[in-house]
């Protein structure tokens, strides 16, 4: 931290107590309404968004080895949420998710609105500009530490953050940085 002014280590302290807390409650919501893991939940996003990708890209997605990825998807494939079918060259795996992984990832989502929404609706609509704001820089800045747009939003609801023609901002520094999705 560059500034270490009495301000600026109150306002960092508390964005850390904030970010744990709000971490655990979104995470607690969007598992226990699919009944998986984190990954596994992560995992029934993405697949929503992206139905046919290989078992490693999902990993790599949402920032698991490919061992991982492949026991999380047999847990998907247990629990009725995902499954695998041929991929379009020989040898390869497509994973989609089945009708119960589509309806647990919008419940995930919803779950996980649900908690975030709530958190917010103290704010005046200045106090969420602000905060959409700061939030967007430190996105900006998690980004370069992060690399990949994918695992920082694997558990995002990508549609709201291109509402009112607005482009993602992880996404933005990824097409910034000379690649991503926008």
């Amino acid at each position: 931290m560059n500034d270490s002014s009495p301000a600026a280590s109150r306002t960092a302290n508390l964005l850390g107590a904030a970010a744990l807390a709000i971490g655990e409650r979104m995470l607690a919501a969007a598992t226990g309404v699919a009944g998986v893991s984190t990954s596994g939940s992560a995992a029934l996003v993405r697949l929503v968004a992206e139905p046919g990708i290989g078992v490693t890209e999902l990993g790599e997605r949402i920032g698991l080895s490919q061992p991982a990825a492949a026991r999380m998807m047999d847990s998907l494939a247990a629990h009725g949420l995902a499954e695998r079918r041929p991929g379009t060259s020989g040898r390869s795996v497509a994973v989609h998710p089945t009708r119960k992984g589509r309806a647990a990832a919008r419940r995930v989502l919803q779950a996980r609105q649900g908690e975030l929404g709530g958190l917010i609706e103290r704010l005046s609509p200045e106090e969420r500009e602000s905060l959409t704001n700061g939030l967007e820089k430190i996105l900006d800045r998690l980004f370069d530490e992060v690399g990949s747009e994918y695992v920082l939003c694997r558990l995002c609801d990508t549609r709201l953050c291109l509402t009112e023609g607005q482009l993602c901002p992880v996404g933005q520094a990824a097409l910034d940085r000379g690649g991503g999705s926008g």
